[in-house]
């Protein structure tokens, strides 16, 4: 894990600047109002691909066999890639009975409303779960990705690569935005010969204070989709890179003016 950028004071953003006036008691407190705005940007460390097997069958136990096929495959990968087994994650097995409506010309079926209905058809059990694998070597992610291909599962539910320091980049941005919107009051009031006192109120701005990932071989934000079907040719992610995590804060303060 290396920070690639630190966007410091430079693209520290001040959105706002104003000045207002905060009633104290009986006197009137001459205020100025600030927001800034920080972001690093770093490397993911490590990924996490959620993996779908679903298999449907008019016998049930050749769609739990078929099923358990997919999912055994994916975790003889786990160990093959020496991914630990804390690191691999199965959800409960789900079955679910599927109809489909056929309509006949020649018996036409009409429900309470007057629409027309089919005759209401088994078509099979569906046997559905998922594996969840955590990659902490993502100098393998290509060689892995191209294997669970192979596998034969219904969908890729997801692909995210993550940090497993957030919350540090997340406090980190928070303070280098506090200090970009105290150095823009200064700024602002040494022009008028007034000086910045205590904060009167800080409000962090939740809407902007995230992370984003983004990756060359896969440009989504943090997840990726891929749907995938029996007879998928399957071929190499081209040129893969896990790209960057971009980690934002953004504060508004009030500050009094001495």
């Amino acid at each position: 894990m290396k920070i690639v950028l630190v966007f410091g004071i430079a693209l520290l953003s001040v959105v706002s600047a104003k000045g207002q006036i905060i009633t104290a008691g009986s006197l009137e407190v001459p205020t100025i109002v600030v927001s800034g705005k920080a972001e690093i940007v770093v490397e993911p460390d490590y990924a996490l691909i959620s993996i779908d097997f679903s298999q449907t069958d008019k016998n049930l136990q050749t769609a739990k066999k078929a099923n358990e096929d997919g999912v055994s495959k994916v975790l003889q990968l786990a160990r093959r890639f020496s991914i630990a087994p804390a690191d691999v994650s199965t959800n409960a097995i789900s079955v679910s009975m599927k109809y489909i409506s056929i309509r006949d010309p020649n018996r036409r079926i009409f429900d309470d409303d007057g629409d027309e209905v089919g005759v209401r058809t088994f078509t099979g059990y569906e046997v559905s779960r998922s594996v969840v694998i955590k990659l902490l070597d993502l100098a393998k992610f290509q060689d892995l990705f191209d294997e669970i291909l192979k596998t034969g599962p219904t969908e890729i539910e997801s692909v995210s690569f993550q940090t497993s320091r957030l919350r540090e980049l997340k406090d980190k941005a928070r303070d280098m935005a506090m200090a970009a919107s105290r150095e823009k009051a200064v700024a602002m009031t040494k022009a008028i010969d007034q000086t910045v006192g205590k904060a009167i109120k800080i409000t962090e701005n939740s809407n902007e204070s995230n992370f984003l990932s983004t990756s060359s071989a896969m440009m989504a934000n943090t997840t990726t989709r891929f749907e995938t079907t029996s007879h998928l040719t399957t071929r190499p992610l081209a040129s893969f890179s896990p790209g960057t995590i971009k980690v934002e804060a953004s504060v508004t303060v009030i500050f009094k003016l001495d």
